[in-house]
């Protein structure tokens, strides 16, 4: 059982390699300006065509008020729980405190 399985992994490792080799050569040669701008070289934003240029501060821009959201969101979620969490302490004072009226509250702090 464990040698058939080995035998499909490795059939289908293969197959994989082999397939994926076959799109990247079917791909027609780049121009030489544009292999020599793939390998390294400094080509000015100016010189680009538009549809490789990207500028920054749009992005920048967006990544800042994203952030700015989640912190906002964190925060008015914190807000909302603490509001519920005193709203339940001002509930559980006032049932101790009806309990409490006719029956004194032992000392625990005092040693015994």
């Amino acid at each position: 059982m464990m040698k058939q399985l080995l035998g499909v992994v490795m059939i289908s490792a293969v197959v994989g390699v082999l397939s994926s080799a076959v799109p990247a050569s079917a791909q027609p040669p780049k121009p030489p300006d544009e292999q020599q701008r793939e390998f390294g070289e400094y080509v000015p934003f100016d010189q680009l065509p538009p549809g490789e240029q990207l500028p920054a501060a749009p992005l920048l821009i967006a990544a800042y008020a994203f952030a700015w959201v989640v912190v906002f969101f964190y925060v008015w979620t914190v807000w909302r729980r603490l509001g519920k969490v005193e709203a339940e302490m001002q509930v559980l004072e006032k049932r101790q405190a009806q309990r409490g009226e006719g029956a004194a509250v032992p000392n625990r702090s005092s040693p015994r």
